[in-house]
């Protein structure tokens, strides 16, 4: 039996619930595949907005006005084209550092395990690493959570500067979710590169086109929405 989805996005927040982690539930809701339930949503969406930060919510606000004038089935074929690896504008987190390898199904049990450690467990009908399921995570647990999106902050960061050269309304959203970390983000792939080399060794697809791990221009499932099972100790946004 399927395990039920995430709370319907409301316009209350509690005070528990910091600025960064409406941010990314927004953020999180927005770069799912743009079904109806995006559209349904757009009122609870803009209404919380005032609960993020200044800088984020002046991002998503622009993007959930794109939204809105946009017929959803340009929108859906925008989103395909927007994200993939071909273009090295991928979703799922563990593919900047692993690509598809056997490393990569090792990842991937890590972040299941990861979500386990903390009381959640996600149903299979998306991969874990999928970015709304890592800012679903981030969002109900704040600290675990901060700490894999800082794991593939390099990702990321590639991610968005990749999606900013596209020239798309997505970039903001993108933008967005950077300002919940912590320091500066990168303005260039060399200052990425950098990044990349304080941190612990890892092979990361983004960076260069010399070298890829195999099947990296693969395309991954398209996302389904992701479906936690276990209750959260704080409101989804």
């Amino acid at each position: 039996m399927n395990a039920p989805a995430p709370a319907p996005v409301t316009a209350a927040v509690t005070a528990a619930v910091t600025a960064d982690d409406v941010t990314r539930l927004i953020v999180g809701r927005c770069l799912e595949y743009p079904e109806t339930r995006l559209y349904e949503d757009l009122p609870a969406l803009r209404a919380v907005l005032d609960e993020a930060s200044p800088e984020a919510a002046a991002l998503l606000a622009g993007f959930l006005d794109h939204v809105a004038a946009t017929e959803p089935l340009d929108l859906c074929a925008h989103y395909t084209a927007t994200f993939d690896t071909r273009n090295r504008r991928c979703l799922y987190l563990t593919w900047w550092a692993d690509g598809d390898t056997r490393r990569r199904g090792m990842s991937l049990v890590r972040v299941k395990q990861i979500y386990r450690e903390h009381g959640l467990r996600y149903a299979d009908e998306e991969l874990p690493d999928f970015l709304p399921v890592v800012l679903d995570f981030a969002a109900r647990r704040p600290e675990a959570g901060t700490g894999l999106l800082e794991e593939h902050r390099v990702g990321l960061e590639l991610l968005r500067l990749a999606v900013a050269a596209a020239d798309t309304p997505y970039a903001a959203v993108l933008e967005a979710l950077c300002t919940t970390l912590p320091g500066p983000s990168p303005q260039t792939r060399e200052e990425a590169k950098a990044m990349a080399r304080k941190g612990p060794p890892q092979e990361l697809v983004g960076i260069d086109t010399a070298l890829e791990p195999f099947g990296a221009r693969i395309d991954l499932p398209w996302p389904a929405r992701p479906v936690v099972k276990g209750t959260s100790e704080r409101p989804s946004a």
